[in-house]
């Protein structure tokens, strides 16, 4: 079933390794196929990769584009310990992770590590 995308005036989405930029006008359009796509809201760049938490998710949205987990097993691996030590209570969203990463369910993964980063925004914000 293809996936339906509305897009606003200018803005992003990313299928597979190819960036879309929409005009000055809304937009939508029709997606069939496997490829990857993530739009630019749910995107975390290296530059703003500046927690554990999003050099995590970030590392999993690799993993997703490129559709390649082995290059980025290492890389995931550590920012993994490095979650654990800096939010010890992140136990079982690592776990969720995990299993969707084992299952190869890499979009399941981000939207897991998405409900920790939009917590870890809101404590930011109260602070």
């Amino acid at each position: 079933m293809p996936l339906r995308v509305e897009l606003k005036p200018f803005e992003r989405i990313i299928i597979g390794e190819t960036v879309i930029i929409n005009s000055g006008t809304r937009t939508s359009f029709l997606i069939d196929g496997e490829a990857p796509i993530l739009r630019e809201k749910d995107t975390v760049t290296a530059e703003t990769a500046n927690t554990p938490v999003k050099r995590l998710y970030f590392c999993v949205q690799m993993m997703y584009l490129k559709n390649d987990i082995p290059k980025y097993r290492a890389a995931y691996q550590g920012f993994i310990g490095d979650l654990r030590e800096a939010v010890p209570g992140s136990r079982d969203m690592i776990d969720a992770v995990n299993t969707h990463i084992s299952g190869g369910a890499l979009y399941k993964a981000l939207k897991e590590i998405r409900k920790v980063m939009k917590r870890e925004d809101e404590l930011s914000v109260a602070h």
